[in-house]
């Protein structure tokens, strides 16, 4: 197993979406991957933080809709393979048909997915030198899924923030399973991070 070195979190998102690398030394994977047809805009960003293209070990997207998955084939094809949780398998190919000419999306094809279920992502991320896992996060899609690291981030893509999710049972349920299971900030797709505790009179487990 590979030593755990401190971890690192920066964002090289753009067009309002957040697209966060997490770096453990130079062992780097990227959660929610771009737009299709803006690899230029992402190198630029990856270069403007610091973050070589060739460090990226794998790329996870938290669901597949266009503005977080969107650039993963093009990705694929720069070298760094598609991380995918067996339950968004499916979810790929329906990407497709959200797509129109003008989006330059390029399909994702099966070479160069990894795809692994939930049990294995701990072992899978400790390779890379990451403390944590991947978790089932539905609430805005079935095929939602987490980063979660063991420091209490989490990587949350575009699941409903509590405040905006009082009739989303399913959202509620993810956010309960999440403190459980330790998480405290969170990373969203989209706005600022935030303590996962929004409310004054929340505080944190002991």
């Amino acid at each position: 197993m590979s030593k755990v070195a401190p971890v690192t979190i920066v964002n090289v998102g753009y067009r309002s979406t957040n697209y966060w690398v997490v770096s453990a030394g130079v062992s780097r994977l990227l959660v929610d991957i771009g737009w299709p047809g803006s690899l230029g805009t992402m190198r630029a960003n990856l270069k403007r933080m610091g973050v070589p293209l060739r460090e990226i070990r794998y790329a996870l997207a938290t669901h597949y809709h266009i503005d977080h998955a969107g650039l993963a084939e093009e990705l694929k094809r720069e070298g760094v393979p598609l991380l995918v949780l067996d339950v968004q398998v499916d979810a790929i190919p329906i990407m497709q048909t959200w797509t129109k000419p003008a989006d330059n999306y390029v399909a994702i094809t099966g070479g160069g997915n990894v795809i692994i279920s939930f049990e294995q992502s701990r072992q899978l991320l400790s390779q890379i030198g990451i403390a944590g896992e991947i978790l089932h996060t539905p609430g805005h899609t079935d095929h939602c899924v987490s980063l979660l690291l063991d420091d209490g981030s989490v990587f949350t893509g575009d699941l409903p923030p509590e405040a905006h999710a009082f009739n989303n049972p399913v959202a509620l349920a993810t956010w309960r399973r999440l403190r459980e299971r330790g998480a405290s900030r969170v990373y969203p797709g989209h706005g600022p991070t935030r303590s996962i505790y929004e409310t004054p009179d929340e505080q944190p487990p002991a």
